[in-house]
């Protein structure tokens, strides 16, 4: 199968309609259509019924689209790969803003050190893109918080740290020692989705960290935050039945790059350490 095959493909079968694809793609219909058809014919499978008045995908097309997608974005992330390969030798780590536990410093000045070190150049991002930066090939390793969609990638872990509910400084909780997740009304299985919510639309802890004070927002997050955090207004509890936070390291599976291997060795050699003098 040609790319241009599989392209002329997912046109169709996300604008179920011979017309439009054309139009998207920029040809004329009768040129898509046969298309469609020899790589049907090279397939031996029908991959879309065609009425006078509707188009739908086949079984078998449902399964060709999924397929297609991840075959065109890994020749795209290849591409983007090759190119910045031209350039000047560079490493792009992803990470949400203050998302490292304090352990970027460290792990860069550690890197530094190595001699297949290259430049790092830091890319900032919002929560949990970091796994699509790496499938597209736009960055080559990254930090993040558990849970994330790991497909295709490997992960070392870096940081396992308890919660911490973070809230106003007037909210009635605040003037408690500690809380347990029923105070917030929150149970083990509702924490990801409920940090999820809380997070989505501010960009960076800055951010969270306001909308708390104002009695916006009421989370958690890791206890590292308040430590290196401290904020008038906003007040930090520990959270005695919450689960723990984990950060980890990540980067593409069929990575071959020495660089990223040296990052991935200082990087564990920092959270070793770390461990050891905690």
């Amino acid at each position: 199968m040609e790319s241009r095959s599989l392209r002329y493909f997912v046109a169709v079968a996300e604008e179920l309609n011979f017309a439009r694809a054309a139009e998207r793609l920029g040809i004329s219909p009768p040129p898509l259509s046969r298309a469609i058809r020899r790589l049907e014919a090279e397939l031996g499978v029908t991959l879309f019924e065609r009425t006078t008045h509707r188009v739908t995908l086949t079984p078998a097309g449902d399964v060709l689209l999924t397929e297609a997608r991840v075959a065109l974005d890994a020749l795209e992330a290849a591409g983007r790969r090759t190119r910045r390969a031209a350039q000047e030798p560079k490493l792009v780590l992803a990470m949400k803003a203050d998302g490292d536990a304090g352990l970027l410093e460290p792990i860069l000045a550690r890197y530094a050190a190595d001699p297949g070190a290259v430049p790092v150049a830091v890319r900032l991002c919002g929560w949990r893109q970091q796994p699509g930066l790496m499938r597209a090939g736009e960055a080559d390793v990254a930090l993040i918080h558990e849970p994330f969609d790991g497909a295709g990638l490997d992960t070392e872990t870096l940081a396992v740290e308890p919660r911490v509910a973070v809230l106003a400084s007037d909210h009635p909780l605040a003037a408690r020692d500690r809380l347990e997740l029923a105070d917030l009304g929150l149970d083990a299985g509702s924490v990801e989705r409920h940090i999820d919510e809380a997070l989505r639309g501010h960009g960076d802890l800055a951010q969270v960290l306001t909308a708390v004070s104002l009695g916006q927002v009421v989370t958690l997050l890791p206890a590292s935050v308040a430590v290196r955090y401290p904020r008038p207004g906003v007040a930090y509890r520990p959270v005695t039945d919450a689960p723990p936070v984990v950060l980890a390291l990540a980067w593409p599976g069929q990575s071959r790059s020495t660089a990223v291997a040296a990052l991935v060795r200082a990087a564990t050699e920092v959270a070793e350490a770390a461990r050891a003098g905690a």
